[in-house]
């Protein structure tokens, strides 16, 4: 149940009526948070992380000012458990959403399924804080009413409920929905005009800022694209525009959509007081074909998105809050989208929950630059839905033997899987398998792997620390009503 962690905010909430007033005092109040999650973006897709494709001179300034983190991670290589962590802290395993029946890896259209309403989302503990909180863009945790995000913490929604390939002609005839845009509850277009998210959703950002520049606030910006499918969308302005097809028109309408954003914030003297992250969600779904990036890429990681591969985890990520972060620096310790949720609550004094397993840690040491910060991670767990396939801890990743993976990224044809130990610090490209001469590494690696199972579950053995998914009887297509 939620109660405790409402109980335990509750004797903040007159502090936080004080931030809502006008003439905000900068001295005292807590920072902005503004997370921009890209979808399916890959970590060689921009200019800081080595993109000689796309033209991206918002976040190329971005990392001049900011902080590039070159280890930060996906919880998982696919969207709806990867934000799910994002909004809970926590592996998809202990929320039920890696891969529910009958959705599979990522929830469906009129799925019965989706983030539990007692889950406490990184936006509930932010306005419990007294902040402004607001998603623009795609959800991808439920989009039966329970699940909806006016339901988790957010005062406003506006954006796709799932992926942007998931439209009517996917399926049968009247098994999935045209593709709907949503305000809040309500399916105001359906389907709505891809072309045109992008710019829509920073339009509508941008506004929220104005509204909102007197008080904290939380803008969770997933954007749609570069999206799902194989010729993504973008407006007019940034349409063939690109030397890389759609996806790289894509990329550069995002950069855009960054720079707007980073303008606002200082016509409006908040860049000193607003923490601003840019991300994706996962890796880039690539095509496999040696030097063609036509849906991203993930270079010089090896692998695609969808997988476990460095490449499907592995985020190109940027943290900017002049004045408080150090410009030009680069953060190679490990970090997670899981770290996003208790480190924004430390930020706004409050904390994260108390009355469960946060799986996610403080990172306030990395984004500051202290001397001699290092990872809080002693391991990470790499799952392919329900299947744990590898782990890692320091420099080292291992892929545990499997009798039966699924979609294993190093390993082809039928039969099981050999263990496969990779330098991901040095060995960037996960060439060089060293299992043979480091025997004591496999089995402290394999100890991790064990305890995570037992924790977080495998194939057909549930994990002590699981919590169920949210659960929708009789759900129904969200379509535009009828007008009067």
């Amino acid at each position: 149940m939620k109660w405790p962690i409402v109980i335990m905010l509750a004797a903040h909430l007159p502090v936080a009526a004080a931030w809502a007033q006008p003439g905000r005092d900068e001295a005292q109040s807590p920072p902005n948070f503004i997370l921009m999650v890209a979808d399916n973006a890959g970590y060689g897709d921009i200019g800081p992380f080595g993109s000689q494709v796309h033209r991206t001179p918002n976040l190329d300034r971005m990392a001049a000012e900011g902080r590039t983190f070159t280890h930060f991670y996906a919880s998982a290589g696919v969207c709806t458990p990867s934000r799910a962590s994002f909004m809970t802290g926590c592996y998809a395993q202990r929320v039920g959403l890696a891969e529910p029946e009958p959705d599979g890896i990522v929830l469906r259209p009129v799925s019965p399924n989706g983030l539990h309403p007692d889950e406490i989302t990184i936006a509930e503990v932010l306005k419990a804080r007294g902040y402004a909180t607001t998603i623009i863009g795609k959800w991808h945790l439920g989009d039966q009413p329970p699940f909806l995000p006016t339901r988790q913490g957010f005062d406003a929604y506006f954006g796709v409920p799932y992926s942007d390939d998931m439209t009517a002609d996917r399926r049968p005839p009247g098994q999935w929905p045209p593709l709907p845009l949503m305000l809040d509850e309500q399916v105001i277009e359906a389907p709505v005009d891809r072309n045109e998210l992008t710019r829509r959703e920073t339009e509508r950002a941008l506004a929220f800022i104005e509204t909102n520049r007197n008080r904290p606030f939380f803008l969770y910006l997933p954007h749609a694209m570069p999206g799902s499918t194989r010729a993504p969308f973008a407006s007019e302005a940034f349409r063939g525009k690109s030397k890389n097809g759609p996806w790289g028109d894509a990329i550069e309408e995002l950069d855009w959509a960054l720079g707007q954003i980073l303008d606002k914030l200082r016509e409006l003297e908040l860049e000193e007081q607003t923490l601003v992250i840019w991300t994706s969600d996962n890796g880039a779904p690539t095509t496999g074909k040696p030097g063609d990036p036509s849906r991203g890429s993930n270079e010089p990681l090896f692998g695609a998105g969808y997988t476990t591969a460095e490449g499907g985890f592995r985020l190109p990520t940027i943290f900017w809050w002049p004045g408080r972060i150090p410009g030009r620096t680069t953060c190679d310790e490990m970090a997670t989208a899981m770290d996003l949720m208790p480190t924004f609550a430390l930020l706004a004094g409050a904390g994260p929950p108390d009355d469960r397993v946060i799986d996610g840690k403080d990172i306030r040491p990395l984004l500051f630059a202290e001397p001699g910060a290092r990872s809080p991670h002693e391991v990470f767990y790499y799952y392919r839905g329900d299947q744990l396939q590898a782990v890692r801890s320091g420099p080292w990743k291992l892929f545990v033997p499997l009798a039966k993976p699924r979609r294993h990224p190093h390993h082809r044809g039928p039969g099981p899987s050999p263990p496969l130990l990779f330098n991901v610090v040095e060995d960037t490209g996960s060439e060089r398998n060293l299992a043979d001469r480091h025997p004591e590494i496999v089995e402290r690696l394999e100890q991790l792997a064990e305890q995570g199972r037992a924790e977080l579950g495998d194939v057909d053995r549930p994990g002590a620390g699981q919590r169920p998914a949210g659960r929708y009887e009789n759900p129904t297509p969200r379509v535009k009503a009828p007008s009067s």
